[in-house]
């Protein structure tokens, strides 16, 4: 097994590998140039696997940087290249926080992020993922290998438990959506529940404003409905007369 870690969260690298009893295997990234100097005018990213990794199981550990994510992700995804290149037999990717998780649904004339950071990691090689508490559980359907959505409400719970007089606390859901979950904290520490209830006109004007009742293209002019319209009368109007002169015609054969 090999365990390499990112640069995102250097210090749970280390926790992971003092708790597994296990070396981080080794591993060189540099954000600005390519070569073994930085070029402060190159913004690339490059990743350096140090050891072989033929035949074997490859551990990444990478998670949603709050400085800068995007260099997390590119990062994440050049180290799987890498192993796959390499001819890792399994690639297995940890990140605690999947970057661009809350971007899962459409809004206005916008685009799905979460399924294309999924179809990403495919791509790479990634042939497992583990994470916790995705935004919504409908994320691991953009995936086309294993998801593992670990919860984190255990700690939390206890966490809380430790904190004096916790006992005198509320829970809070911040959106009716999550009343569900915050129901579920309340119950299990046996507290009160608060819910804020956001003002719907907003909501509404979100679906107004999201393309689906935006007016026809300037090109559908009440002149070219006016146009398709009298095509289809005229249609219409053949199709009757046709119809009325095989009538007449069968009449006249005596239906043969």
């Amino acid at each position: 097994m090999e365990f390499f870690c990112g640069t995102s969260h250097k210090d749970l690298g280390e926790m992971i590998c003092k708790r597994l009893s296990i070396d981080p295997s080794p591993m060189k990234s540099q954000f600005g140039g390519t070569g073994d100097e930085v070029d402060s005018t190159c913004k690339e990213t490059h990743v350096e696997i140090g050891r072989s990794v033929r035949g074997r199981e490859v551990f990444l550990l990478q998670t949603g940087s709050p400085t800068d994510v995007n260099n997390a992700i590119m990062e994440l995804l050049i180290m799987a290249y890498s192993c796959k290149t390499a001819s890792a037999a399994r690639i297995i990717a940890v990140i605690p926080y999947l970057p661009y998780s809350k971007q899962s649904k459409m809004r206005k004339r916008g685009s799905i992020p979460a399924k294309l950071v999924a179809k990403l990691l495919a791509k790479s090689g990634v042939d497992h993922l583990v994470t916790m508490d995705l935004h919504t559980k409908e994320i691991q359907g953009f995936f086309d290998f294993p998801v593992d959505n670990l919860r984190s409400s255990s700690f939390l719970i206890k966490y809380i438990q430790e904190i004096p007089n916790y006992q005198n606390s509320v829970i809070v859901a911040r959106r009716p959506e999550s009343m569900k979950r915050a129901t579920s904290f309340a119950e299990r520490l046996k507290l009160n529940i608060a819910v804020i209830h956001i003002d719907q006109s907003k909501e509404a004007d979100i679906d107004r404003e999201d393309g689906r009742c935006s007016p026809p293209p300037s090109s559908c002019s009440h002149e070219g409905l006016a146009s398709r319209r009298s095509t289809s009368g005229e249609y219409v109007r053949r199709r009757t007369v046709s119809e009325s002169a095989s009538a007449t015609a069968s009449d006249e054969t005596g239906g043969h």
